[in-house]
């Protein structure tokens, strides 16, 4: 049995696409299903070049209904990735999923987390405040935005004549080269822990 994966997005998905790519061949993990809230989301082009099952839902079904948690039980879906996904997550999806919900946020949270906080409006932030450096942190999530417990962050150096496309794409590089690893671990952990 391999250790399934399902990630949500709501944009174009790099993160997504860099996760799918490290587990095309992978003998232990899969990436099993792309959700997203956003019919017109690149990430459902990049699911679909791999021939991964999508699944489009709305704000309705999402928080109002159980049908995404059934779906991603009857799938047995062992780990959630939040890859660039907007919306807070509900009560009943963390309750299904203690534990196994992930998220990666453009910031050295605690700093420019919360509501609203999310790709430029981050960099723009810390950009303005000056910050001598930023970062990349890969949490657990609960039911406040970026509050869940860290799992590992990455740092970079921000260079006084740095703008906000050099600081996106610094925190990018990290992101692409720390998540798919950090979700890889999990799975491990998950495998010797709790499916082993």
């Amino acid at each position: 049995m391999k250790t399934k994966i399902a990630i949500f997005a709501s944009g174009s998905g790099s993160n997504a696409q860099k996760i799918m790519e490290h587990f095309k061949h992978h003998s232990q993990t899969e990436v099993a299903l792309v959700l997203t809230n956003n019919p017109q989301a690149y990430v459902l082009q990049r699911a679909d070049n791999f021939e991964i099952p999508t699944h489009v839902f709305t704000r309705q079904e999402f928080f109002d209904t159980d049908e995404v948690v059934k779906l991603l039980k009857k799938m047995e879906i062992d780990l959630i990735v939040l890859a660039g996904f907007l919306w807070l997550v509900p009560a009943s999806l963390l309750k299904a999923f203690p534990n196994q919900i992930i998220n990666i946020h453009p910031s050295l949270l605690p700093k420019y987390g919360g509501k609203g906080m999310y790709g430029d409006n981050v960099h723009k932030a810390v950009l303005a405040n000056g910050e001598a450096e930023s970062g990349i942190t890969i949490h657990f999530v609960n039911e406040n935005f970026d509050e869940g417990e860290i799992i590992q962050q990455a740092r970079f150096k921000i260079e006084p004549d740095d703008t906000l496309d050099a600081i996106k794409l610094k925190g990018q590089h990290l992101e692409h080269q720390y998540f798919p690893k950090v979700v890889e671990q999990l799975t491990e952990k998950m495998r010797g822990g709790v499916k082993g």
